[in-house]
């Protein structure tokens, strides 16, 4: 992007959540934090003072499917903070003394989520979900796993995982791309030794759900109920399906027109608030209905969504509500690609589950999308009779 003096590295490694063993649950998320405590050569907390001193900034997030760390800067400091981030996550120290400190970081971070509603409620579809599939389990991890790893078992991780066939580098601003993969490819030169005792992770087939899933959970201090829904989707084998499937989230729950919102919030008066979600993962999507309402509507509302999918299965899809869900998410995506922050993000996203190139094509194929593909997809994987469903209510004094 000639016109910006700022540019933006994004590395994105396929070690996040997905990759623990059991045991090391929530050791992707906390070796994240480590990260930024310093190598042999960088002091713990060097490496922020690189990036801020030149007015740059740094961050990082960690998921099921990915890691990914990125940095903010003028065009004239790209080298020197290259550099400075390819040292901190190819040589991570992992100090033991930084280690205990930040594990109890981490563990606030464990129980702010414990005391969300909307995070407890999550978290228990995705167990009742996935079940034995490591989707199932929190990013974070407990604090009971996470009291008992060690620093060595840390460092084993980051060199099993932080490898080049699992590292992606995406580049995006006022630099050209012989600089940039000129620059990538000193920065990236030499990886760790691979660590030979890392315990071997063991995926059980393709999660699915042949039945309804139902659970209740009572919470104090919760003035409102909570539904939350959820159906598993296709993994990145299936892009078609995915494409339709985000389509049909928007022709649920986008802007006051939308099904559920008309019906259930604008009409009927029966939720405060409703929303669907498409989340592609690299081994199954997630789809999901969520809404806020009173406790005693709870039965009523789960009804009436089941009935409004069965209804779009069942009926012929307006050509002018087609080309408006259509127009509502290839302008979201166009509108999330301003940036080199976002696009960078994007086509990391992309490298981790599938790859980058079928980024561009989006718009593309949600535009070829016709209304009876859209049908049979989402008649194959939203089932009235195979989901879960966790509902929140108020515990009663």
């Amino acid at each position: 992007m000639k016109a910006t003096p700022v540019v933006v590295v994004d590395v994105w490694v396929r070690a996040g959540a997905r990759q623990e063993p059991d045991a090391w649950s929530g050791m992707a998320h906390f070796l994240e934090h480590m990260i930024f405590k310093g190598t042999d050569k960088l002091r713990p907390g060097q490496f922020d003072q690189i990036i801020e001193n030149r007015g740059g900034m740094a961050n990082a997030a960690t998921s099921h499917d990915y890691a990914h760390f990125f940095i903010t800067t003028a065009v004239q400091y790209l080298e020197e903070t290259l550099l400075a981030l390819a040292e901190i996550l190819l040589r991570a120290a992992i100090p033991e003394a930084e280690f205990d400190r930040e594990l109890d970081v981490v563990v606030e971070e464990i129980r702010e989520a414990e005391d969300c509603p909307d995070s407890i409620g999550f978290q228990a579809l995705m167990e009742s979900m996935y079940q034995n599939h490591p989707y199932g389990r929190s990013v974070l991890g407990t604090e009971t796993l996470l009291r008992e790893r060690l620093p060595e078992e840390m460092r084993c991780f980051h060199r099993h995982s932080y490898q080049p066939e699992n590292m992606g580098v995406a580049i995006v601003g006022g630099v050209g791309r012989e600089k940039a993969v000129e620059l990538v490819s000193r920065a990236f030169e030499e990886f760790p030794l691979r660590c030979c005792g890392h315990p071997q992770v063991k995926v059980e087939g393709k999660p699915s759900i042949t039945e309804i899933r139902r659970q209740e959970i009572h919470l104090p201090r919760l003035e409102q109920g909570r539904i939350m829904m959820g159906w598993i989707g296709p993994g990145v084998e299936e892009l078609e399906s995915a494409y339709a499937l985000d389509l049909f989230s928007v022709l649920l729950a986008e802007g006051r027109s939308s099904r559920l919102v008309r019906s259930l919030r604008e009409e009927l008066g029966l939720v405060q608030g409703i929303s669907s979600d498409f989340s592609l993962q690299r081994d199954s999507s997630l789809f999901t209905i969520s809404a806020i309402l009173e406790p005693q509507y709870i039965e009523r509302v789960e009804t009436s969504i089941l009935e409004i999918l069965t209804e779009f299965i069942s009926q012929p899809i307006c050509r002018e509500e087609l080309a408006r869900c259509k127009r509502l998410l290839c302008n979201d995506y166009a509108f999330s690609t301003e940036t080199p922050g976002q696009l960078a993000g994007l086509y990391g996203y992309y490298f981790t589950i599938a790859n980058p190139e079928l980024s561009i094509i989006y718009p593309e194929r949600i535009m070829k999308l016709e209304a009876e593909e859209m049908q049979q997809i989402v008649k194959k994987y939203i089932l009235s009779d195979r989901y879960a469903i966790t509902v929140l209510k108020p515990l009663l004094s």
